[in-house]
């Protein structure tokens, strides 16, 4: 029986704390598992199921959400379809559950490319591709966005790991998020403004513990503590040992989506799964209904290439190899 979530490219790496696994997947683009010395670093999931709650998928030409799938552009007002319908937006962008083809491939690389073709609510037609590199370090990811139309399209990339270390249960990690606003929704998870995490209780520069988290959360100002440094925005996990994973963005990724689901299938494709907390941390471009809003958005001329970068490194493991 073939996997839905289509072929399994599996990537391998020896490093100097033993080997790195990663396994990318051809529907979605997904990266549906990655370890090093057999230390997962993300939840993964059965080659037998699709991804729970969106792990590890790729989102373009938008990440999160657009209020009612609805958004206006020179006073055209376009309508995409409703794939949140419980909360009445679209989600995610078009390539969720799209096949990519195989641009290249190495044994600790592959890239894979998919189209958007201009459809209903997004008239636009792009070429994308997506490289997995794995390092000595950690994973790299490469999002490369080409416009083959004729006008141009507004554009946003996301991705959504939820990222582990090994055994440890997630609610025992610290996470520490460089972001310097929150991102206020409604109850349909759409933004209402952006305010300063200072004193609140979104404030997590200086480190919480997950167990003591339940968010889905926007939140931006992403690498901007230090201002003028160049650096990109680095979100990180801790354990008690001191190994840590960390997932970074490039200049472009000053927007982050923090999701801690406490019921989370930690072992799925099994017969009675057991569920559990984790926590997604969203690399983005643009925060949610950027369509509307224009925070973050990229326009993409005709013949233009946008590229974005992010990844996931790793400190602590040569210990414990």
């Amino acid at each position: 029986m073939r996997a839905p979530t289509g072929i399994q490219y599996g990537l391998t790496l020896q490093t100097a704390n033993g080997t790195s696994r990663a396994v990318v997947t051809e529907v979605a683009a997904g990266l549906r598992a990655y370890s090093v010395n057999g230390i997962d670093l993300i939840e993964s999931f059965s080659e037998a199921s699709q991804p729970p709650m969106a792990a590890g998928i790729v989102l373009v030409p938008w990440p999160n959400r657009i209020r009612d799938g609805k958004w206006i552009q020179n006073e055209v007002t376009r309508q995409l379809a409703l794939t949140e319908p419980a909360r009445h937006n679209a989600i995610h962008g078009l390539l969720r559950f799209t096949a990519y083809r195989e641009v290249s491939r190495q044994s600790d690389s592959v890239t894979l490319g998919a189209t958007s073709f201009p459809q209903s609510g997004y008239p636009f037609h792009l070429d994308t591709e997506v490289s997995y590199a794995l390092t000595p370090n950690g994973l790299n990811v490469t999002h490369r966005l080409t416009n083959v139309g004729t006008e141009a399209a507004p554009v946003a990339v996301g991705a959504h790991p939820y990222l582990k270390i090994g055994d440890v249960p997630t609610g025992d990690l610290v996470v520490r998020v460089d972001a310097a606003t929150h991102i206020d929704v409604d109850d349909r998870l759409n933004p209402t403004g952006e305010t300063p995490v200072d004193g609140t209780r979104f404030d997590l520069r200086g480190g919480v513990v997950v167990g003591d988290l339940d968010l889905d959360d926007g939140f931006g100002g992403v690498g901007l503590a230090r201002p003028g440094s160049g650096a990109p925005g680095e979100h990180t996990l801790t354990a008690a040992d001191g190994r840590s994973v960390t997932l970074w963005g490039d200049e472009n990724m000053r927007y982050v989506q923090v999701f801690t689901p406490h019921i989370f299938p930690v072992r799925t494709g099994a017969v009675d799964p057991i569920r559990g907390q984790a926590i997604a941390i969203e690399p983005m471009t643009a925060p949610a209904d950027a369509f509307n809003s224009g925070a973050g958005l990229h326009w993409l001329q005709p013949g233009e290439d946008w590229i974005v970068r992010w990844g996931i490194r790793h400190a602590g493991f040569d210990f414990f190899a």
